[in-house]
């Protein structure tokens, strides 16, 4: 039985995305899914915005390169702005049966002081939200 077909994975482009990677790979694997992978370039400049898109499209490349040779089909979204509505817009204007991130377990502290996009994303969607814990956060 197929229950996710289209599984939106958020990438920060930090160690704590192969832990969110491996398990959405395991998932795509099993239901036949089509991965979405979305990075949000959060910049304040136009320099930092070309050097942050860079490394970005390096990143997801390297994780779309891997998911395709598990032969998983696999699409890249780019946008820029605030990671959250960012992230919100997209799951609006998509069909996502299941939204998958790591979380960086800052704690309550790091949370309250940082803010946690994974905790506003699951008091304002309708999806499934698989959060995975990350050990190098």
């Amino acid at each position: 039985m197929q229950i996710y077909k289209k599984i939106l994975v958020t990438i920060d482009c930090s160690p704590v995305d192969k832990t969110i990677v491996e398990h959405v790979t395991a998932l795509a694997l099993q239901n036949r899914a089509t991965v979405y992978l979305l990075h949000v370039v959060h910049s304040h400049t136009l320099d930092q915005n070309r050097v942050l898109r860079e490394n970005c499209e390096a990143c997801l490349s390297s994780h779309q390169k891997a998911l395709r040779s598990k032969g998983i089909e696999t699409h890249i979204i780019i946008r820029s702005g605030e990671p959250e509505l960012e992230i919100l817009d997209e799951i609006d204007k998509e069909d996502y049966d299941l939204i998958a991130m790591a979380t960086h377990g800052h704690g309550l502290f790091g949370d309250l002081l940082f803010g946690s996009v994974s905790d506003k994303l699951k008091h304002r969607i309708q999806v499934p939200l698989l959060l995975i814990k990350s050990d190098t956060g």
